[in-house]
């Protein structure tokens, strides 16, 4: 990976959704709405406090999050469509 994420930013990749409802009925592209799930692809070192001490990150690289629908930043790296956002915009870790 060409790129890596600085202070508490995180850089996501989107997992995509499933084609079908429950029912069974197929979901067209133009009535998707982007997932609100993703994979961390890489993590930036983390913020400082006013005393310049280090806060380390609570994501690592590998792990499932939800966040918010309009958090972050699109960007493509490598070809591929990714997010950067910071690491308050993630609501939670998926066990």
């Amino acid at each position: 990976m060409a790129f890596k994420p600085l202070h508490d930013r995180v850089l996501v990749r989107r997992v995509e959704s499933d084609e079908k409802t429950k029912g069974g009925l197929i979901i067209p592209d133009s009535a998707k709405e982007k997932p609100a799930e993703g994979e961390i692809v890489a993590v930036g070192e983390g913020a400082r406090k006013d005393s310049g001490e280090l806060i380390t990150p609570a994501v690592k690289a590998g792990d499932r999050v939800l966040f918010g629908k309009w958090s972050g930043t699109e960007v493509t790296v490598d070809g591929e469509e990714l997010l950067i956002m910071k690491e308050s915009d993630i609501l939670g870790i998926i066990a």
